[in-house]
């Protein structure tokens, strides 16, 4: 392995070494925002990809931008199967690269050349408090049946670790700040029971199989591809989508709840880092995916303002206060000091520089010409 300096971060040093190796990765929920994010940079590192998606959250322009930000040897590299994970054979269909049944490009030829699954990286899920406070069932069969479906597979398929999305809801009404991975409170909605399920499933299979899990709690995870629609869209790709259109962005609550914003390029690095980590000691572990700071929604709103004002973007709206939403937690924010210890995990973005480097996205998603606003 080539010699790097001391100064060299860890997950430096993995993409070095991943960008000289070939393995094999299965990503659940590809075509989502973290999803496709990880598909990115996979394939940036010269890495096989099996993607697992039934669109129900996800969307194939997110496979479609990934596509033209890669080289076309990259891309050939992908191969999506489109499934459910409620569904087992689906998860088992998904576990070898170059010979399952309804992928482009597959025939009888290629079969023979399967290559088995290496790395899952689970993050198929049916996210948001809301939308399991209105539909807890199909948050449950999802989150929870199709959770279990991706560990039997994976275990059964041999895979040398299975990182799986996990959530900074399970820590509920626990007052404590910052938040530390084994002190946790009691789950305050449908989504939230369901993250913390996981868990314990990981660990019973780590204890039972000796199967390799890591957990990652996501802590309000933002950037390029986050839905910005719907319902139960996240607060920024939502509020800038609004301040976009010139329309009502609100504020549940009197805009000081908190929260630990954390760039995707903090979740991938995460997820690779824990995906590939060797100590035994870092493995059948949970952590905390985040930064370390706390922003309150006001803050946030302002912050979003001032990105698009420094974009030459006109954005003359102002908050709407509403009742607080149910579930919700007023603070949040992460201690990511075993992550670090453990992982390697440093992160690469705070909140400031993640705005930056996202709006250029949101501008360009929602066709806004800087030229065309008032006053250029």
């Amino acid at each position: 392995m080539t010699d790097l300096s001391p100064q060299t971060s860890s997950f430096e040093q993995l993409k070095q070494r991943l960008s000289n190796e070939s393995h094999t990765w299965l990503v659940t929920g590809v075509a989502g925002f973290i999803g496709s994010n990880l598909l990115e940079t996979l394939l940036r590192l010269n890495q096989r990809v099996v993607g697992l998606d039934n669109f129900a959250t996800g969307y194939r322009r997110n496979l479609d931008e990934v596509r033209t930000l890669v080289t076309p040897g990259q891309w050939a590299g992908f191969q999506l199967v489109e499934g459910d994970i409620r569904n087992l054979d689906d998860c088992r269909r998904a576990m070898t690269f170059g010979r399952s049944a309804g992928s482009p490009g597959t025939d009888a030829s290629t079969a023979s050349q399967a290559i088995a699954v290496e790395y899952v990286l689970h993050q198929a899920a049916l996210g948001s408090v809301p939308r399991s406070l209105a539909d807890p069932i199909s948050t449950d069969a999802t989150n929870i049946t199709g959770f279990l479906n991706m560990l039997v597979a994976a275990r059964d398929a041999g895979v040398r670790s299975f990182t799986y999305a996990a959530s900074s809801s399970t820590y509920g009404d626990h007052p404590g700040l910052p938040k530390v991975e084994d002190r946790i409170g009691k789950p305050l909605s449908p989504y939230a029971v369901t993250k913390y399920v996981n868990e314990l499933y990981a660990d019973v299979f780590a204890r039972c199989y000796g199967f390799n899990t890591v957990g990652l709690r996501y802590f309000n995870v933002f950037g390029p591809r986050q839905d910005p629609n719907g319902a139960y869209a996240a607060v920024i790709p939502k509020w800038t989508a609004s301040l976009l259109k010139g329309e009502d962005v609100y504020i549940n609550g009197d805009g000081e709840t908190s929260r630990d914003f954390c760039y995707v390029a903090n979740a991938v690095q995460a997820n690779l880092l824990a995906a590939t980590v060797e100590n035994p000691s870092a493995r059948n572990q949970v952590y905390n995916v985040a930064v370390g700071d706390r922003t309150t929604l006001n803050g946030l709103f302002a912050s979003l303002r001032e990105n698009l004002l420094s974009d030459g973007v006109s954005a003359d709206v102002q908050p709407v206060y509403r009742d607080f939403r149910a579930g919700d937690v007023r603070h949040s924010q992460a201690d990511v000091g075993k992550a670090r210890q453990l992982l390697g995990y440093e992160p690469s973005h705070r909140i400031g520089e993640g705005l930056r480097e996202a709006m250029g996205w949101y501008i360009r998603e929602h066709k806004i010409d800087p030229a065309s606003e008032p006053g250029a």
